[in-house]
């Protein structure tokens, strides 16, 4: 498996999932922000669904953080290498 190196991405790339994640976690982390019983969402207060919305954006930002930050596919030649199971590869007549 590959590692992403720092510098295979550009600046922009590594400050814009910076500012995502710190975004996220600035709102989870921030008390003051839900520490309130209004208002209400049927029977539950506040602070009960704003933690509840937040599991998924938290998920869904740092997937778009994830797709951001992962390493291109391999470029290789219109006839590249041949693959297990194509009929030009190597060993494949000694297995039959």
């Amino acid at each position: 498996m590959k590692h992403v190196k720092p510098r295979d991405k550009s600046p922009m790339t590594w400050l814009a999932v910076t500012i995502l994640l710190l975004l996220v976690i600035f709102a989870a982390l921030w008390v003051p922000l839900y520490a309130r019983d209004k208002p209400k969402l049927g029977a539950f207060p506040f602070f009960y669904w704003y933690q509840l919305v937040l599991v998924p954006v938290v998920a869904i930002a740092s997937w778009l953080s994830y797709l951001m930050l992962r390493p291109s596919p391999p470029k290789q030649p219109p006839d590249g290498p041949a693959m297990p199971g194509d009929p030009s590869y190597p060993g494949l007549e000694d297995a039959r």
